[in-house]
């Protein structure tokens, strides 16, 4: 295989609210940390281990403001992007290191929150109750209306 590939997929809950950052242009950034967790049993003592992972996620422009505006601390989402390596120098002169998620693709993974705190119910319904068959009970499936030409 003669290319390469810098692909990251993660999916964690925010561990704080987005900080937006705005530049001239009406370009802007928006960083977070998000955690993993992984869990396991501790062969030797039978007692449960979760580690947790934080990451660095930067998005950009609109998909940034849409982030600031939906999400909170502690929401679940699904990051795609690529890992981005930076370096800077800090106040006190040293050369500083971070390793950050450019995230490509999100999708939100918590249940929308009403204003008064309560969870948005799905606002498509059903056109009619499906009756469970009993137990025993053969249940015929209506024919499907075929207008097909051949």
């Amino acid at each position: 295989m003669s290319g390469t590939l810098n692909k990251v997929m993660l999916i964690g809950h925010l561990g704080d609210e987005v900080k937006m950052t705005y530049f001239d242009g009406g370009n802007c950034i928006g960083r977070f940390p998000l955690a993993t967790n992984e869990a396991y049993t501790n062969r030797q003592t039978g007692e449960r281990v979760t580690s947790t992972e934080w990451h660095n996620i930067v998005v950009r422009n609109k998909a940034a403001e849409i982030c600031e505006k939906y999400l909170t601390k502690g929401d679940k989402i699904y990051v795609e992007g690529r890992i981005k390596n930076r370096q800077w120098q800090g106040e006190d002169g040293q050369t500083r290191y971070t390793t950050e998620i450019q995230v490509t693709d999100f999708t939100f993974l918590s249940a929308k929150k009403e204003e008064g705190g309560m969870q948005q119910s799905s606002s498509v319904q059903p056109q009619r109750q499906e009756q469970k068959p009993q137990a025993g009970q053969v249940v015929q499936e209506p024919e499907p209306d075929d207008d097909l030409p051949f």
